[in-house]
């Protein structure tokens, strides 16, 4: 199906119940222009310095890691319900070890507006470029979160601005399949 531009607020309820439940698709190339995917469970989608803004994390022993810091951008990719085994599968082990996107049956695509495979798959898709990113704090957690780092390393957090929001014309009905 054909994707349309969109705001990035269009689907912003859509979005945020994919991400608490079955998870993004978060996509980047590496040093070697292979598409990576990797499945993310925290994020926000909003406005900060008044630009659309999408906020990631990504541990830094990930080899998602390396591709963004290496390319500079990424793609947040909203699967449908019934992509939840894809998204487990892209979660699963190490992006620099096996392909991804063929460990999920998904389709790499590249992306219209920043150096990072899309979804093909996906109704609903972002491309973002990175204009900050910062390293999770331990010490500076509040305390009921302070477990989530006991023995691996804090995130870094990406805050890619959004250069293209798109979607299939029925994307919210699409993302209860």
């Amino acid at each position: 199906m054909t994707k349309t531009r969109m705001r990035y607020t269009d689907h912003y309820s859509v979005a945020m119940r994919a991400l608490t439940s079955h998870g993004l698709l978060l996509g980047s190339y590496d040093a070697a222009g292979r598409a990576n995917l990797m499945t993310i469970g925290w994020g926000s989608l909003g406005s900060i310095w008044g630009e659309p803004v999408w906020t990631v994390l990504v541990r830094p022993n990930r080899h998602t890691f390396r591709c963004i810091e290496h390319s500079g951008c990424f793609s947040v990719n909203v699967p449908t319900e019934a992509m939840g085994l894809a998204c487990v599968a892209a979660g699963s082990g190490n992006g620099d070890q096996r392909d991804k996107f063929a460990a999920a049956g998904l389709t790499a695509e590249k992306g219209t507006a920043v150096l990072a495979p899309v979804v093909a798959e996906c109704p609903i898709i972002y491309e973002c470029q990175v204009v900050h990113s910062n390293d999770v704090v331990p010490s500076k957690i509040a305390h009921e979160l302070a477990g989530l780092y006991v023995d691996d390393e804090p995130h870094r957090i990406y805050y890619g601005k959004i250069l293209a929001a798109y979607a299939d014309k029925d994307a919210a009905a699409r993302s209860a399949e």
